[in-house]
């Protein structure tokens, strides 16, 4: 069953200098970092709760290019830009959604186990289910299942993130040429269903757990919008080839 939006994927050229902007001008506090040996890839994780926006960069090229997701963070910073890379989908029952997405004609993967180490030496794992490339609008979009024993998931990991006031994803937006057909792609290959947005303007929106994903006719200049709400709101910017909308954090 899915819970929520997991994560949104930024791919960033410089991983030190776009965390310290995102700090600086998001005002979101650095939740920690790790390193995917597998895939020539790092991060800087950014908390919402449950939650949190991934800035991921390539540490490793070669590695990267035979890597699923390290070839597309290769390829979108290949000119040294920043971009949109995707965005999971946490569930609570990988093996379950896996067999109803495939009933439904998803070519959604069996469950791939995933790790990263922290600095710390802990890690972090989890397991996912993919699709054979990324979608060709939404980017990178999958599902997790969060190793709940492991770093970070623990139940005390968890608490100390809600002790901590940390802000909340809240929503994204994601322009696309043909609502209508990204919709039924979305529905068949992850099992999102969604409905007229009250936003209107052509608009639809899927509810996943108290979050939504809305999609909207693409413009000219139209961009991927993540909304949220933290101590550091309000506030308006675009930054990472992205649009953010920071409302105050009501918890």
């Amino acid at each position: 069953m899915l819970t929520g939006l997991d994560h949104v994927i930024v791919a960033v050229a410089d991983l030190d200098a776009a965390a310290a902007e995102i700090e600086d001008r998001l005002g979101l506090p650095n939740g920690g970092s790790g390193r995917h040996d597998a895939h020539g890839t790092y991060n800087r994780i950014f908390w919402l709760r449950d939650s949190y926006v991934e800035l991921m960069a390539v540490f490793d090229r070669a590695i990267a290019a035979s890597s699923w997701w390290g070839a597309h963070i290769a390829t979108l910073t290949g000119d040294g830009s920043d971009s949109w890379a995707g965005l999971a989908f946490a569930t609570s029952d990988l093996d379950a959604d896996v067999a109803r997405l495939r009933e439904l004609g998803s070519a959604i993967s069996d469950p791939i186990d995933g790790q990263r180490v922290r600095p710390d030496g802990e890690i972090v794992r989890w397991r996912i289910g993919r699709l054979p490339a990324p979608d060709p609008e939404t980017g990178l979009a999958f599902l997790i299942e969060h190793d709940l024993s492991a770093a970070e998931w623990r139940p005390e990991d968890r608490a100390a993130r809600d002790a901590a006031g940390s802000g909340r994803l809240i929503r994204v937006q994601l322009p696309v040429e043909n609502v209508a057909h990204a919709s039924m792609r979305l529905l068949r290959d992850l099992g999102l269903q969604f409905r007229p947005s009250l936003a209107g303007g052509g608009a639809r929106d899927s509810s996943v757990g108290a979050q939504t994903l809305r999609l909207l006719p693409a413009r000219r200049d139209s961009k991927p919008v993540v909304v949220l709400r933290a101590t550091s709101g309000p506030r308006e910017l675009d930054l990472f080839g992205c649009h953010w909308s920071v409302l105050p954090l009501l918890d």
